[in-house]
């Protein structure tokens, strides 16, 4: 779920930047090719209608390891930047059908306690493919750009995703678990039958509107922050960056930033699995998700030189981001999932988490370019807040609840 994700969001980003593209386009585009995962609520219940949601699973994991390749090659055309973020949109409908089904598995084939107890991994394994995305293979790019030429070096990332991809998915066709039965109906009117009632039920949940409102503003700072934390680290000291080079910034990730991300939600899968979500848990959980970009506010102000502070400071957000995602993904569990539509109102929830990390991310780059990286990073310690006021308010389903 995250190696798609993560390349579209982020290390495109930063491949954009070196090949000469906007700060502005870059936020923009590679923020708008997000769509898909949340419009997959719109054709999450087909899924139903055919074969079972491993078999989605794995066939799009191959298919968006195909399209990645497909991705390396036309970073050699003049009009390279219409058609890769083409083939990206493509990318991203895939990997949101593939979240989808995915999510269908982990909340079928395991029990509420379960799901408890291994969302704590589960986020580690997605923290683990965003810093091998931004880590190793930013890295790979950094160091190749300098002996085949950046259009060369990032080929032959976008074929490594590839590759990886397609292993995942011829893995994942032989060991992933699946107690559902093939469907044998393929009625489009069920279909559609079935979205208007998944529709329906979601909204008739109890409290649904306080749950939207905390899943669209946990992330708020985030999308706003995501977009030009890399290219801040890119950007000459001239233009108020750190003037890192590609390799340097793929080391903050993939070295810095590693340990702290799985540490984070690997502890906090423990955490919470002990403590339960409560109104204190979510809010220390929401805490160390937002409170630690105040460490990129701390390096736009003080433009430190040495990767041991820098790092220091991707240490702190990625442990706090690690840590304080567990708390959304368990809310949407146990607040937005149960009832007879599990997967289909998960994949609701998620993707109205995505429309609030997706919006601002657009704007980001704008308002980089118009208020300069320091401004910009301390506006988004200012929009937090909202993070806080809805996780203060939102009320919580209680166990003995009925789906």
């Amino acid at each position: 779920m995250g190696l798609p994700f993560v390349a579209l969001s982020a290390a495109s980003s930063l491949m954009y930047k070196n090949m000469g593209v906007s700060d502005t386009q870059i936020a923009f585009w590679t923020s708008l090719i997000m769509l898909p995962w949340t419009l997959k609520p719109l054709w999450g219940p087909f899924l139903e209608l055919y074969k079972t949601k491993k078999f989605f699973v794995y066939t799009t994991q191959i298919f968006t390891g195909v399209l990645f390749g497909l991705v390396g090659l036309t970073l050699q055309l003049d009009s390279f930047f219409a058609f890769s973020i083409a083939v990206l949109t493509i990318i991203a409908i895939s990997g949101a059908t593939h979240d989808t089904a995915a999510d269908g598995v982990y909340l079928n084939e395991l029990s509420a306690k379960t799901q408890a107890k291994y969302v704590g991994w589960q986020g580690a394994f997605y923290n683990i493919a965003k810093v091998f995305s931004g880590g190793a293979l930013v890295y790979l790019a950094g160091e190749l750009e300098t002996t085949i030429g950046i259009a060369n070096a990032w080929m032959v990332v976008m074929f490594v995703y590839g590759v990886i991809m397609v292993f995942l998915g011829l893995y994942n066709m032989r060991v992933l678990p699946s107690s559902q039965q093939v469907a044998t109906t393929s009625s489009l009117k069920e279909g559609f039958d079935t979205l208007k009632d998944v529709v329906i039920t979601f909204f008739q949940k109890k409290n649904v509107w306080y749950s939207l409102c905390f899943i669209v503003f946990y992330r708020f700072a985030e999308g706003q922050a995501i977009k030009i934390i890399p290219l801040f680290f890119k950007a000459s000291r001239a233009e108020g960056g750190l003037g890192l080079s590609t390799s340097d910034i793929g080391l903050m990730y993939g070295v810095f930033g590693a340990a702290a991300f799985v540490l984070g939600s690997i502890i906090a899968g423990y955490y919470i699995s002990n403590r339960g979500l409560s109104r204190r848990t979510l809010l220390i959980l929401c805490s160390f998700f937002n409170l630690p970009f105040a460490a990129y506010a701390f390096l736009s102000i003080t433009m430190p030189t040495d990767l041991l502070t820098i790092g220091t400071a991707v240490v702190i957000e990625y442990f706090g981001y690690g840590f304080g995602f567990v708390g959304l993904i368990l809310f949407m569990m146990q607040n937005i999932a149960p009832g007879p539509y599990k997967m289909a109102h998960y994949a609701f929830g998620s993707g109205l988490m995505n429309l609030g990390f997706m919006i601002p991310s657009m704007v980001s780059g704008l308002l980089s370019d118009y208020l300069g990286y320091k401004e910009f990073f301390i506006w988004v310690l200012i929009a937090t807040i909202p993070a806080f006021i809805v996780t203060w308010l939102v009320p919580l389903r209680k166990p003995e609840e009925a789906d």
